[in-house]
């Protein structure tokens, strides 16, 4: 029925959480983006040049996260009997928080909630007490400093952070109790 169309090439799913699914989707319409970008000459061919090798590098990173899982393993050892579970973000940030709670919830059956950092004064930030288990997904440079401040307001009502943030960003770790670090690369694909 349509003029065109982009297949996502992501194989058969294997379970439910169809994490390759929602990748090759994010993938694509970041290709799409910036091809657009090309036919409308609104970066310049270096730039461009620098997102598509990003995109190319990414499998490679991905890699490099799943073969350094000891954070990941230990935070899940430490939260899988929990009730409830938060995930924050900002920016692009708050649209992998809202895939990660979702994934929570279809795998676990453990009740998960996204929410955009910057609304938690809005009631949110009440429904975590003690204990409660918050991701916050911090890759946004511009957004960061904001993003650590929100993991502070959390943690002051007693939450156990877990962070997801770029290389380099050490600073997270005064804000986290536990830090996951993903290879340094462009925020758009972060």
């Amino acid at each position: 029925e349509a003029d065109y169309t982009i297949y996502t090439h992501a194989g058969p799913e294997i379970a439910v959480a169809s994490t390759k699914a929602y990748t090759s989707q994010v993938c694509l319409i970041a290709m799409l983006g910036i091809y657009f970008a090309e036919l409308l000459g609104s970066y310049s061919k270096d730039e461009l040049e620098k997102l598509k090798a990003d995109i190319l590098d990414l499998p490679s990173k991905i890699e490099a996260v799943l073969d350094n899982s000891k954070e990941i393993k230990t935070f899940a050892s430490k939260v899988y009997t929990q009730k409830d579970m938060f995930f924050l973000g900002r920016g692009t940030d708050y649209n992998v928080a809202l895939e990660g709670s979702l994934k929570l919830k279809e795998i676990s059956y453990i009740h998960s909630e996204a929410y955009a950092a910057g609304e938690l004064k809005h009631g949110s930030i009440a429904l975590i007490d003690k204990g409660t288990p918050v991701v916050a997904i911090a890759t946004q440079g511009k957004l960061f400093e904001k993003m650590v401040s929100n993991m502070q307001e959390v943690r002051a009502r007693g939450a156990r952070v877990i962070a997801i943030t770029q290389e380099g960003n050490t600073e997270v770790e005064k804000s986290a109790d536990r830090v996951i670090y993903i290879p340094k690369v462009d925020d758009m694909f972060a």
